[in-house]
Parts: C-alpha cells; structure tokens; sequence
C-alpha cells in the first residue's frame, strides 16, 4: 500500500480559463494568495487551480480542516460573495465539469463521511471572452476579495492552532460580502 503524505490542513482551490477574460479570477486569486502567503504559514495550506472542477478533485479534500473555494461569477453582488457549501447531488455530477457541491457529495459517496468545512468565495466577473484579459472592474473586486481570502487563511491557522473542531472552522458567522 503506497502510504500519502499528509496534506496541509487548509486547501484554496480556484478553478477558471486564463483565456477567457474576468474567468480567469479564481486562478489569479490562488496564484496571489500564494505570493502573499507568510512562510511561517506555508506548511498549513495548499493552493490549487485548474480549468474546471472534476470529479478527481474529491480526493484533493482528503485530510483537509477546511477548503475554500475560489471562482469568478456573473451572478453574484459585486465585489464578491461568501456562502457555506453543502454536499448535494445536482445535475452537474454527471458532467464533465462539476459544482463543488457536487464535489463534496463524491466525497461522501467516496469516503462515507461529511466532507470538511467548505466555502465558496465567488468574485463579480462581467466579461468571459476567449482571449480577452480580466476587466478593471473585476481586478478591482479580485483585490478586495483578496483581502477577505487573507483574513479566512489567518483565522483558519489560528483555528487549528486553537484545535478548533470542523464547525468552528467553518465560520458561519464571518461569511459576508464583500
């Protein structure tokens, strides 16, 4: 049996097309978590970006306190918004790319237990165009939701400091707009 390596505690995982204009927030929101991590704090989280979510993301929850989610909407009030996610078995759990509820219901169905605490930090994009960069609008709300993001991680390090349990880390009740 090939034993893993523990994971870091926290998971920032944006997903999003570089080529595809204000698409292109949850990658540059984990490639600049990533830069302004402190080092001290660099063992505690792992960022990840991709296209899309896959089904093969479940496993990337294993091990993990809390995950946050990163993604840029056309939905959402402006700057940004945050919500708790919830397992659920929606209609993108059958198609190539998912919702990360959709994730987080794999990995029940996978692991037989709840996921860990899961967060979606949804950026106001407006453009989407195939070759187009991100809009000014939308790198405005990506560095106020960059602010909030920096927050999350120090309270998520200073939870597991604390030993805080899953539903403390979760932080209901600092979920906001931005």
């Amino acid at each position: 049996m090939i034993e893993r390596p523990t994971p870091a505690p926290l998971l920032i995982l944006g997903w999003g097309n570089l080529s595809r204009g204000d698409d292109a927030l949850g990658p540059m929101c984990v490639t600049a978590l990533r830069q302004l991590l402190p080092d001290d704090l660099r063992h505690q989280v792992e960022f990840l970006d991709d296209y899309q979510l896959q089904i093969e993301h479940a496993l990337d929850l294993l091990g993990r306190k809390n995950v946050l989610f990163v993604d840029a909407s056309v939905s959402c009030s402006a700057p940004f918004e945050v919500s708790p996610l919830r397992p659920v078995q929606d209609g993108s759990f059958t198609t190539h790319a998912m919702s990360p509820q959709a994730l987080m219901q794999v990995y029940q169905n996978l692991q037989g237990q709840a996921p860990p605490p899961c967060t979606l930090l949804a950026i106001r994009g407006y453009a989407f165009e195939l070759g187009e960069p991100a809009g000014s609008a939308a790198l405005a709300h990506l560095n106020d939701a960059l602010q909030w993001a920096q927050s999350w991680i120090s309270k998520a390090t200073n939870a597991i400091h604390t030993g805080a349990t899953p539903r403390e880390m979760a932080f209901d009740s600092d979920l906001k707009s931005g």
